[in-house]
C-alpha cells in the first residue's frame, strides 16, 4: 500500500521561516531510514502558499485564478511523504518517528494512495493500459 503524509503548514512555515540546521540534519537522518527501509518512494517541503496559486473550477464557466497566501495555515500543505507499507499502522509508526527538535507544534495526515483495483469496474481495461503507459512515460522523464 502506497500512503501519502502530508505535513501540515504552520505559522512559521507560511511566513517562509526555514528549518533550523539541526532540524535538517534529523529530518535527513529520518529520511535516510525511510530510504533504507525501503518505504520513502518520495519527500519535499514545499514553498509558502505565498509562492502558490489556487485554480477554482465550477460549472458555469472558465476556471479563475486566485494567488497565494492563502488564510486558513491550518489546512495548507508544508512537505509530503510518499511511502509505501504494508498498512496505515505501518505507516502511522514510522511518522510517530518524525523529529521535532524545534518543540513546536506540527500535525502530519496519513492518507492512503488509491491504487488501480480500487476503481473496480469503472477502470476499464482500456482505461487500466492508457494509465499505466502514463505512469511509465512519466518515470522516464
Amino acid at each position: 500500500m502506497r500512503f501519502m503524509v502530508i505535513m501540515k503548514a504552520s505559522e512559521e512555515s507560511e511566513a517562509g521561516q526555514l528549518p533550523s540546521t539541526e532540524l535538517l540534519a534529523e529530518m535527513g537522518k529520518f529520511n535516510e531510514e525511510l530510504v533504507r527501509a525501503g518505504v520513502m518512494l518520495a519527500g519535499e517541503g514545499l514553498a509558502p502558499s505565498s509562492e502558490g496559486a489556487r485554480v477554482k473550477f465550477s460549472g458555469d464557466g472558465e476556471p479563475s485564478v486566485v494567488d497565494g497566501p492563502f488564510a486558513e495555515t491550518k489546512e495548507l500543505i508544508a512537505g509530503f511523504w510518499i511511502l509505501q507499507v504494508r498498512s496505515l499502522e505501518e505507516a502511522v509508526e514510522w511518522i510517530k518517528r518524525v523529529p521535532n527538535t524545534d518543540g513546536a507544534h506540527h500535525e502530519i495526515e496519513i492518507r492512503r494512495i488509491f491504487e488501480a483495483d480500487d476503481f473496480g469496474d469503472n477502470l476499464t481495461p482500456e482505461l487500466r493500459d492508457a494509465e499505466e503507459k502514463l505512469r511509465e512515460q512519466a518515470a522516464r522523464n
